[in-house]
């Protein structure tokens, strides 16, 4: 069985520094996407400007699904990577 994905915000440009982090409105689950032909960085931080969880590079031309904790912050080192709160149904 395959799984949909359910848009439950609108896409934004990923914030480029920790300060500016977000948690796509408290988001569980995000939908990321590179549109870049270079590969970039994508981090997860507890809060803005707070701790470091973990980071992963995103390929050129790439789609990932971030989980993550509600309250937990996403930035990437170029705007070129582009997210949105999602869901999934079946």
């Amino acid at each position: 069985m395959s799984n949909r994905t359910l848009i439950l915000g609108a896409e934004i440009a990923s914030p480029i520094t920790t300060g500016t982090a977000t948690s796509f409105n408290e988001a569980r689950v995000v939908r990321l996407v590179n549109t870049d032909s270079s590969a970039h960085v994508v981090s997860v931080v507890e809060t803005q400007n707070g701790t470091g969880i973990g980071s992963f590079t995103m390929p050129a031309s790439s789609v990932e699904f971030l989980e993550k904790e509600y309250s937990h912050c996403v930035f990437a080192s170029n705007a070129a990577i582009k997210g949105s709160k999602v869901g999934f149904t079946n």
